[in-house]
């Protein structure tokens, strides 16, 4: 197996690049912030919208893909948390494809979310579960292979899915 600490944030911005996603709106992410979202504020090939609240994420990503553009939402698990209703009403009610990637805030690299010692990690994947939003966990190098096939399936059956990632990302 893989060590879970050869996960690199370059290969996930090179996968949501390589899945025709343009947009990047995010919120800063203690655990993505250095290996994803400052590689995206440099990337000439992807457009970075900031926002203040991942619920104004949510409405800017159905938009977009309302005029033709892939995008992904960029947050915390936290902020999956507090915006719940407007996942509920835009992406699952609306059927949006709403694509977001979650760190997944101080969970222990190695330990499934579901066995986590921090409680917000926890019950992120059983709420996920309960509105039948598609996830993956994206923690050890071979997860990175998800990322193009679940933003293609959100795309095609205009459904959200959310990639937790699963371990702080620093940058390379």
């Amino acid at each position: 197996m893989v060590s879970i600490g050869t996960l690199q944030g370059s290969a996930i911005v090179e996968a949501i690049k390589q899945s025709g996603i343009e947009f990047v709106v995010a919120l800063p992410d203690i655990t993505t912030s250095q290996g994803v979202l400052l590689p995206i504020t440099r990337d000439p090939s992807l457009r970075l919208i900031r926002v203040a609240k991942e619920d104004e994420g949510v409405s800017i990503c159905a938009a977009l893909s309302i005029c033709g553009k892939r995008s992904v939402l960029l947050m915390q698990n936290t902020g999956l948390l507090d915006s719940i209703n407007s996942i509920r009403g835009t992406a699952v009610e609306f059927e949006m494809p709403v694509c977001m990637i979650v760190g997944l805030l101080s969970k222990e690299p190695g330990v499934a979310p579901m066995e986590s010692n921090r409680y917000g990690v926890r019950i992120t994947e059983p709420i996920l579960d309960a509105m039948g939003v598609e996830h993956h966990l994206i923690e050890q190098p071979q997860d990175v292979a998800k990322i193009g096939p679940a933003i293609d399936k959100a795309y095609d059956t205009s459904s959200p899915v959310v990639l937790l990632i699963g371990r702080r990302l620093d940058e390379e």
